[in-house]
């Protein structure tokens, strides 16, 4: 293949600051198959939609959005009210906001194979709840209620299916709380009176009906009908796609799999499959969901052309010259925009023959950066890349790049499979935003994120800032195709990747330590990771600090020659007085007079494109009134915490244990802490089981944090038989309210006094909730150390469980220490000091 170099001439022109959304591709982008076109051009005919809405990332249904999408032709949408940020992580240590980023690029992956959109509301998941009101009022009903209004009446739905009832059943309550608001939606959105400034950007509407799809808990995957009231509507689920080569069940696993932070992975179903939907809402059908909905060119005026071109056009497709369609795709584009476009269907199928122009002619047009990151203002050197792959007359006229005010119009006959590259060198706009998750860009409510743009609400991720427009003639009509800036790159094992393009600060600050405990006046060491982000910075780093504390020297410069650069910058902490006080220590970079206060953080899995955060660099700096005994601590690492940077905050030196470690000396740790699942994901601990209650045995503390104990769905069972040395269930119970009261069963208990004194005041201040999973079926060879409970139920008192075992201590707690150590919490770096030291503390 030859390349064709060309140098772009530059026109001013006005330009144009609304740039159309477009998914970001993640990896080798996907060639359509003429399967996928065929498919494609079938659901031309079809002007129906779905929108599907539950609470959580992996709530979806895949195998019935897939049916709709795949089998219906139906536009479909899930509405995930939140991006899963209260969840836990198997296959890392983020947590909050940053396990959100990930769970939101995990939808995303998962739609990229099943084929529907992916929508979001504002609200936060701020952990595990127990019932609707409660998730209600901490998201706030209002502001939720309007997100998935404002999207009903933006996405036009025909019908709305829920994932959960609105009660108990749904077993969270944040799953109930979706189907209780989608309800309250379903009724209010055709309301001009309701929300009225969402009126300036969309219209009322109103969908046709609602159901909720409908399953009997614990068999979410079973064939049975539900003994349900009501109208009930099966649905074959389970079908074969021979344009796919695949069941729906297949496709469905594929998706479901990608949830791979919640270890959702699982098996294809290539067997029958019947789903239920329970009408809640709107009017009766006898046998299908669209039953009654007009989902032809009917539904739209002076269309009646339309739908005999699509059937012609699904009639002649060959699949072995989709090139061959291209000429009565053009024709369809042509009758399509005489049409009313306000509509947002007519809208949708324009973009839909658009897109399967380019397919049937394999057009890849990209616009290709030489790095990944840049600094607004700053140089890039890009690279235009626009190629024709088969024998069929197409004309590049124009290419726009709308942000930096340049265009260039052209004549150029794409010949076939021969590569046009277009090199150019552009300064970036300094108005540049950093690339910041939209919804994290301000600080967040307790049960909501930010989001003062109504546009942006229920976009799962940012436009892009930067974008090439191309400009082709065909057949006498001009299409434009509007692509992101993307880096390319390949990798040595996965070949040629992508990822989106970042633009940064010109300096960021990292701290290396997201809390400074201090249980004396002993200084602290506090490092600062200064980054370039373009060639030749320079500056000083400083400590913003709370009342009372000191930082030495004041100040320290930094020069950077080369982008990417680092430098360490060391400061020394102290108290400045008895009275230092608890809060936030800020790291500020300062460069010509402006102040940097934002760190860089990336989220980079193998599943998930790279994602950049840019969160404000800031640090917990507080007194702790602690002891520890214990000096030397071993720590199993499960599915990723960060309890071992707690531990040395508190003076412990840690080890890392694995399989090579544990097979060691181990009566040189004073404790060994298992972390969070560990017996969930790590196989090598059926082999050193017994060493470790040897090691108990012999005198040692081993405190074990909690396991899942699985089931049907997460697969992911405990890999040993029993965990201690005394036999104990894992169940489910939890206190999901972070102020809950606790009861100390027996004060006098040694852990709950040495070398700590514990009080009800060290459970103040705690974070998201008190524990999970915790211990049952323990009887009278483990003592219960606290009872607690969520408002309205029985005490639960398998939080922490304790027994001595030979010369030895032995605690499983569900207490989530996981999440409390990290964020600073006085009491609860009391309390596990007091664990760990049992064995010193009983010398």
């Amino acid at each position: 293949m030859r390349s064709i170099y060309l140098l772009l001439l530059t026109a001013i022109t006005s330009w144009i600051s609304l740039v159309s959304y477009a998914q970001v591709p993640f990896g080798k982008p996907r060639t359509a198959t003429p399967g996928d076109i065929q498919l494609g051009i079938r659901r031309l005919n079809v002007l129906g939609s779905v929108l599907y809405i539950a609470a959580h990332p992996d709530d979806e249904n895949t195998l019935m959005l897939t049916y709709l999408h795949n089998e219906r032709n139906l536009r479909t949408a899930y509405l995930s009210l939140t991006r899963g940020d209260g969840g836990q992580n198997l296959i890392g240590a983020e947590q909050g906001e940053y396990i959100g980023v990930i769970r939101t690029q995990e939808l995303l992956a998962a739609r990229r194979i099943d084929g529907p959109e992916q929508l979001f509301s504002r609200a936060y998941d701020f952990g595990f709840s127990k019932s609707t009101d409660e998730a209600v009022k901490v998201w706030g009903r209002d502001q939720v209620l309007s997100d998935i209004v404002y999207l009903i009446r933006k996405f036009q739905p025909d019908v709305i299916i829920t994932r959960f009832p609105p009660d108990s059943r749904a077993g969270h309550g944040h799953h109930s709380a979706s189907g209780f608001l989608a309800e309250e939606a379903f009724k209010l959105s055709n309301d001009p009176t309701v929300y009225p400034e969402q009126l300036k950007l969309v219209k009322p509407w109103q969908a046709r009906r609602l159901f909720w799809n409908a399953f009997i808990p614990g068999q979410f995957a079973s064939n049975n009908r539900p003994s349900e009231a009501g109208t009930i509507i099966g649905v074959e689920t389970g079908l074969y796609n021979p344009l796919l080569g695949k069941s729906y069940g297949e496709l469905a696993a594929e998706s479901r799999s990608q949830h791979k932070s919640q270890g959702f992975g699982v098996a294809a179903n290539r067997g029958n499959k019947i789903d239920y939907l329970l009408l809640k809402e709107g009017d009766k059908p006898q046998s299908d969901l669209m039953e009654g909905i007009d989902m032809t060119w009917n539904r739209v005026p002076n269309s009646e052309r339309i739908q005999e071109q699509v059937y012609k056009l699904t009639s002649q497709f060959n699949a072995a010259q989709p090139a061959a369609s291209v000429p009565a795709l053009v024709a369809l584009h042509r009758e399509i925009s005489q049409l009313d476009m306000s509509q947002v269907f007519v809208r949708t199928k324009l973009a839909e023959v658009e897109t399967l122009i380019q397919q049937c002619l394999g057009l890849v047009f990209e616009a290709l950066p030489a790095d990944y990151a840049a600094t607004p203002g700053g140089q890039v050197d890009l690279r235009l890349n626009a190629i024709n792959r088969v024998n069929s007359p197409v004309k590049l006229t124009k290419i726009r790049l709308p942000q930096l005010n340049r265009d260039t119009t052209l004549s150029l006959v794409m010949k076939p499979n021969e590569q046009l590259v277009i090199p150019l060198s552009a300064k970036l706009p300094a108005s540049l935003h950093y690339s910041q998750p939209y919804w994290l860009e301000k600080p967040q409510q307790k049960g909501l994120f930010t989001v003062t743009d109504q546009q942006l609400i229920g976009l799962p991720e940012n436009p892009p800032q930067l974008t090439a427009e191309f400009t082709v003639d065909i057949d006498g009509l001009s299409f434009t195709y509007t692509k992101p800036w993307l880096y390319k790159y390949t990798d040595p094992v996965a070949g040629e990747l992508y990822r989106s393009f970042d633009v940064r600060p010109d300096v960021t600050v990292n701290l290396t330590e997201r809390v400074y405990a201090f249980a004396d006046n002993v200084p602290k060491t506090v490092d600062v990771v200064v980054k370039a982000n373009r060639a030749g910075v320079k500056g000083s780093v400083s400590l913003d600090l709370p009342t009372g504390w000191r930082a030495t020297p004041s100040a320290e410069s930094f020069s950077l020659n080369d982008k990417l650069q680092e430098q360490r910058v060391t400061f020394t902490l102290s108290p400045g007085n008895s009275n230092a006080a608890t809060g936030k220590l800020k790291a500020v970079a300062t460069v010509n007079g402006s102040r940097f206060t934002n760190s860089i953080r990336t989220v980079d899995y193998p599943h998930i494109p790279p994602q950049t955060l840019f969160p404000v660099a800031e640090a917990t700096v507080e007194r702790l009134n602690v002891i520890v005994k214990a000096k030397q601590v071993g720590y199993i690492a499960g599915a990723g915490d960060e309890v071992p940077a707690a531990l040395r905050q508190m003076g412990c030196t840690v080890s890392l244990l694995d399989e090579a470690e544990l097979g060691k000396d181990l009566s040189r740790f004073d404790a060994i802490v298992v972390g969070i699942r560990a017996y969930n994901t790590e196989e090598y601990l059926k082999s050193t089981q017994e060493k470790l209650m040897d090691y108990v045995k012999k005198g040692g503390t081993m405190v074990v944090q909690y396991v899942t104990p699985g089931n049907a769905v997460l697969q992911s069972g405990m890999k040993v038989n029993q965990i201690g040395p005394f036999p104990f269930a894992v169940g489910r119970d939890r206190v999901t309210e972070e102020d809950a009261a606790i009861t100390l069963l027996n004060p006098s208990q040694f852990l709950l006094n040495k070398p700590n004194k514990i009080t009800e005041e060290d459970f103040k201040g705690w974070v998201q909730e008190r524990g999970l999973y915790f211990a049952q079926d323990y009887g009278q060879a483990y003592e219960s150390l606290f009872s607690m409970n969520d408002a309205g139920e029985a005490p639960k008192l398998g939080s922490l469980i304790y027994t001595a075992y030979g010369k030895g201590h032995f605690i499983y707690t569900g207490l989530a220490f996981f999440r409390q150590l990290p964020n600073g919490v006085p009491g609860a770096y009391r309390l596990f000091a007091n664990l760990i030291s049992a064995s010193a503390t009983n010398k």
